[in-house]
């Protein structure tokens, strides 16, 4: 009788990276509870959900991996027509200028050609919220620009922030997921400050580099004139020898940084749901059109070699310090849609869209988003002939052999519709000139194992906690403490705080004392040892930009009987600083002022309050001074957020209090 061979064991921790371990050291498939195996749709088990299959440990993700294909085809596929994440957007036009060529890293035209002028639409979204939704939650912020070049379209689709919450493209669905309203009650739209979210995250140890991120002031800017934009991901450029220089893609706002605190935050989107539309859509308006720098660090495999982590980790920055930011060309957003619907709706994004010259790196996430963007838009804007609509049409010649399918509205013409043929002497053909892949060195197993490089989730993290001023280090915690406070599951606040020592113990200390722990968790076990990195001041907010008037607004308070000098010199000497003029009257019809003009109102007293504004002027008579004393709205008018040097003075105050208090427990 033959022996019955024996099953293979699944993998084990043993077997699995490091990296996969998750907080308190457990791997994901040994959380408590009694569970059944996770499948396909087809009933296949699954022996890992959190890894893409790749050629190599560091290699692309393979198209033979149906599991993930499944995973994100069904997620793309979720919702109808809306996007399922970065539904709620505002684009404008406008146009990218080279100053700095990188003809010696590079054959693409767009980053040789100094001086060249390339039509650009640039969409700014949200991440979690609806459609509707409001512009400023706590969120990260889309920065996706479309250059339609002479050698067709390059989509350059990222983030305000330089790094993401995931390593692999296989646990994109989940984190929407977490973060989206939760399935059993609708709730909350737009916010990360709910259990599903911080439970995953608390799962997830390689988020906490982005949740830093998320907790700062960055996810609630004070307009989309004044966020960065990042590729996030490492691409490659590649000169007309086929070889290869690394290479991040950073914008830098003309107008500098510039964020809300918290408070401003929940009132503005009170006072005005679309105040970052309404204030792009302004400022176009009167010609004061946007600009931001672009700029590149460029590296080669070399210098990777020698960085502390790996660059094709997703939850991984390149400090500037380390790389400094090479300025290269400029863009300027110009024009209005003429219909939001047609353009800021309909544009449709894809990381797969590059032009030679350009390629891509092994990032396992950005493989995934490769598949992904182009499936999604298959479907949300009902079929293969998306790319015909005019703002997602390419401005060069295009020509191919594809026929047919929903929304065609090309008419192609001729006999043949194949390739090779004899019979279409005029029919498009393969060109030695044609796009040329990275020429890469593919040796390895193919596996679903993470690479051991992947595996230090706290160092980052560590380094931007630290590299913030103390006002921002302030807000971070504020910030943690608010979200965790929402979260109902005593449990999941333990583990956030847990992975929080890691970071660093004063922050963990602050968080705890807001959360009103009775005791400090442990720390979360990590899976590398994080090591302490030198601190980055080009992470900061605070100090990064000189102060200035250019791009904001100033509100003037009015009332009948204000002085019309006075408003004219405060109104030229504002907007000879680049800032914009409103003013606020008890009522919109405006007053009149005391040498008896009508002045015109752009806001209602009750209906513009003080946080719409970057300062407020009240140019007041006596009279009306008194008069509006009594109005609580124009009491409100005057009353701002906690200044931060407050806000940071009473945290430290607090965090020193818990620090005697410790030291007095032991």
């Amino acid at each position: 009788m033959a022996a019955k061979t024996k099953a293979p064991a699944p993998p084990t921790a043993a077997r699995r990276s490091r990296s996969d371990v998750g907080a308190g050291g457990e791997t994901h498939q040994q959380a408590g509870g009694t569970h059944p195996p996770l499948t396909t749709n087809q009933g296949i088990p699954v022996a890992d959900n959190q890894n893409s299959l790749r050629a190599y440990g560091r290699g692309p993700t393979l198209l033979e991996d149906f599991i993930l294909r499944e995973k994100i085809t069904h997620f793309d596929h979720e919702r109808i027509p809306e996007r399922i994440v970065h539904a709620r957007g505002s684009a404008a036009h406008g146009y990218f200028e080279l100053t700095r060529s990188l003809r010696k890293y590079t054959t693409a035209k767009i980053l040789g050609e100094v001086g060249v002028r390339t039509p650009v639409f640039c969409r700014f979204s949200t991440v979690a919220g609806g459609a509707g939704s409001i512009d400023t939650p706590r969120d990260v912020r889309g920065f996706a620009v479309k250059f339609y070049t002479g050698e067709g379209n390059w989509d350059l689709v990222g983030n305000n922030i330089p790094v993401f919450f995931i390593q692999d493209a296989m646990k994109f669905p989940d984190l929407v997921h977490a973060v989206k309203m939760e399935p059993d009650r609708g709730f909350p739209q737009a916010a990360s400050a709910h259990d599903t979210f911080w439970d995953f995250i608390s799962l997830m140890p390689e988020s906490m580099h982005m949740i830093m991120w998320a907790m700062s002031d960055r996810t609630i800017p004070r307009s989309l004139r004044m966020i960065e934009g990042f590729g996030v991901h490492s691409f490659r450029l590649l000169d007309r020898n086929g070889k290869a220089t690394f290479v991040k893609f950073h914008w830098r706002p003309r107008l500098g940084l510039q964020s809300t605190c918290w408070d401003e935050a929940v009132k503005i989107a009170g006072a005005d749901p679309d105040f970052h539309r309404r204030d792009l859509f302004e400022a176009i308006g009167r010609g004061d059109f946007p600009e931001w720098d672009l700029g590149v660090q460029l590296f080669t495999e070399e210098d990777a070699a020698r960085f502390p982590f790996d660059h094709l980790d997703p939850t991984k920055l390149i400090p500037e310090e380390l790389v400094p930011l090479q300025i290269v060309g400029r863009m300027v957003l110009d024009r209005w849609p003429d219909n939001f619907f047609a353009e800021t709706e309909q544009v449709a994004f894809c990381p797969a869209n590059i032009v030679p010259g350009i390629d891509f790196s092994e990032d396992p996430l950005l493989q995934g988003r490769l598949f992904s963007y182009l499936d999604t838009q298959l479907l949300r804007l009902g079929g293969p002939n998306f790319h015909q609509i005019p703002v997602n049409a390419p401005k060069c010649p295009f020509a191919n052999l594809q026929r047919d399918g929903r929304m065609q509205m090309l008419q192609p013409k001729g006999r043949v519709n194949y390739e090779p043929n004899s019979l279409g002497p005029d029919s498009p053909r393969e060109t030695p000139a044609g796009f040329p892949h990275h020429a890469a060195h593919a040796d390895g197993v193919k596996t679903r194992l993470r690479p051991e490089s992947f595996a230090d989730h706290y160092s980052q993290a560590r380094l931007f906690y630290r590299s913030q001023s103390e006002i921002e280090q302030a807000h971070m915690a504020y910030a943690l403490v608010f979200e965790l406070s929402k979260v109902e599951t005593p449990a999941i606040r333990e583990r956030v705080v847990g992975h929080l020592r890691n970071v660093d113990a004063d922050l963990a200390a602050r968080v705890a004392a807001g959360l009103g722990l009775e005791r400090m968790p442990p720390a979360a076990k990590p899976a590398v040892e994080p090591i302490d990195m030198p601190p980055s001041p080009a992470l900061r907010l605070i100090g990064k930009n000189e102060p200035m008037l250019a791009g904001r607004a100033i509100g003037i308070l009015v009332d009948e009987g204000s002085d019309g000098a006075a408003i004219a010199a405060l109104r030229k000497a504002v907007e000879a600083e680049g800032a914009a003029v409103k003013i606020v009257a008890p009522k919109i019809g405006g007053v009149q002022l005391k040498n008896g003009k009508h002045l015109p109102a752009d806001g209602k007293l009750d209906g513009t309050p003080s946080v719409v504004f970057d300062a407020v002027a009240l140019v007041l008579s006596a009279d009306g001074g008194r008069r509006l004393a009594r109005e609580a709205a124009a009491r409100r008018l005057g009353t701002r957020c906690i200044r931060p040097s407050q806000g940071d003075r009473r945290e430290r105050r607090r965090a020193a209090r818990a620090r005697r208090g410790r030291r007095a427990g032991r």
